[in-house]
């Protein structure tokens, strides 16, 4: 099969159903296991299914309490129908299995299914960014190895580095802050749980892409979604 690389609305749409959710540039899910064993076996199948294309599409992260699932095409560094198609074949398996795949939502989940960025502001971001690759360990990201590209843990264990353009220099505000990309539906829960637990809403400005939230000390954060991000 063809690989087609897919849009946000087109990668959510396709594999909504299926309880998985589109996560800048992933599609992901969870699903509540009773032990590791039984997590491992889960992700046998897994892999099984997938074939030829687990080790260039499935990520997997094993825990005694759930199995989590990512899939991308390390290749494009995208969503595509071929990881759709997959995304089938892994729900399906589960389904067997006398289980299912979930985004996790709910007072019972632990918490949804997510991603989590680091965005670094700068100025000159191509005088800093050798730095960050070099002490983090990272590597470019799949057809992004421009100077002001992001970063990325070439064994997918940390989260993404991205670089934020300064126009001028702000040392009123805190130049590193993180980036949690969240299903497009669990985005108003996560942002009132913010705000209940002492957060302040700076920016709805460009909301649904993302809303710029502080601490009670004004560290920021931002939750974000794919949707406004592309058509």
């Amino acid at each position: 099969m063809e690989q087609q690389t897919l849009n946000g609305p087109a990668a959510s749409d396709a594999v909504g159903e299926l309880g998985w959710r589109f996560l800048v540039g992933t599609v992901r899910t969870s699903v509540p296991v009773g032990s590791l064993a039984e997590g491992a076996a889960l992700a046998t199948r897994a892999v099984a299914v997938c074939g030829e294309h687990a080790d260039r599409h499935l990520r997997v992260d094993l825990r005694p309490e759930q199995v989590v699932f990512t899939l991308q095409s390390l290749d494009h560094a995208a969503v595509t129908t071929r990881d759709v198609d997959l995304a089938e074949r892994i729900s399906g398996v589960v389904r067997e299995a006398g289980a299912r795949t979930e985004p996790g939502f709910g007072a019972d989940a632990p918490r949804s299914v997510q991603l989590l960025e680091i965005a670094i502001d700068a100025l000159d971001i191509a005088a800093i960014r050798p730095f960050w690759q070099a002490v983090l360990g990272y590597a470019d990201e799949a057809g992004a190895d421009g100077p002001t590209d992001p970063l990325v843990d070439p064994l997918g264990q940390g989260p993404a580095v991205w670089f934020q353009q300064m126009d001028r220099p702000r040392p009123d505000r805190n130049r590193i802050h993180f980036d949690v990309s969240v299903p497009h539906d669990e985005a108003p829960r996560r942002i009132a749980a913010a705000l209940v637990a002492g957060g302040r809403l700076l920016s709805a400005l460009r909301a649904p892409a993302f809303w710029v939230l502080a601490d009670a000390e004004g560290n920021e954060a931002c939750v974000t979604t794919w949707q406004g991000r592309e058509g």
